[in-house]
């Protein structure tokens, strides 16, 4: 099912479904171990529903209401829906079942040694990133894989004559998304009951809608300071 929907979306993942999931927007079976069963009409839904996401930017609160025309026996305001998309036309073969996400394993961790070689930079830079809070090393003096992402990124941004130090705001601007994503999140994993899967895959959601919305703000910005 993730190969079909991969043609059209490279970026679908088990969380983005499971959150679709969990907005009332596609409704699989499950079997008495807990997988879900899809079959091609929730295929046809889902790509209804990314589809429309993507290219109309509309929310997903709209997108229900064009979900409950076509279960309606409507046609659907915009797009196109696959044949036997409604709900209550789901087909009983080709089913799939999905298993569940693998628990993550533990990360692995790394020297400063290991992250400058990794990254291409000099240990200046490294500790110049440290300074501007950009990179943390853990208790133990060792840092994460996302530390080798950063410090390889400020190493070739400096070819640009960008110094860590300009790359300050960037972390600023993180912190207060992050703040924003977890006034939303936090009430759902107090629920208890199983949320904090729930609240992660709707952090990993907003995540990736932040980082949607930057892109098209900075493309705009670009587009304005050239005319």
């Amino acid at each position: 099912m993730l190969e079909l929907l991969r043609q059209d979306f490279p970026d679908i993942s088990i969380s983005k479904i499971r959150y679709l999931e969990d907005q009332g927007l596609v409704e699989p079976q499950r079997t008495a171990a807990g997988y879900r069963k899809f079959t091609p009409g929730h295929v046809d839904r889902l790509r209804y529903v990314l589809g429309v996401q993507r290219d109309h930017y509309m929310p997903l609160r709209v997108i229900r209401e064009h979900l409950d025309a076509v279960d309606a026996g409507l046609e659907p305001p915009v797009g196109r829906f696959g044949a036997g998309v409604a709900q209550g036309q789901f087909a009983p073969r080709l089913v799939e079942v999905v298993p569940e996400e693998p628990r993550p394993q533990p990360q692995r961790r790394f020297s400063r040694a290991q992250v400058l070689m990794a990254a291409e930079i000099d240990d200046d830079v490294l500790t110049a990133l440290q300074a501007h809070g950009l990179v943390t090393p853990r208790p133990s003096g060792q840092f994460d894989a996302d530390a080798i992402t950063v410090a390889r990124t400020a190493g070739e941004l400096a070819i640009f004559g960008v110094e860590p130090r300009h790359l300050r705001a960037f972390r600023t601007a993180a912190d207060r998304e992050a703040g924003l994503i977890e006034q939303v999140t936090n009430p759902i994993r107090a629920r208890g009951d199983g949320s904090g899967a729930r609240a992660d895959d709707v952090a990993q959601e907003l995540s990736n809608l932040t980082v949607q919305l930057h892109a098209v703000l900075l493309k705009a910005a670009l587009e304005r300071g050239r005319s």
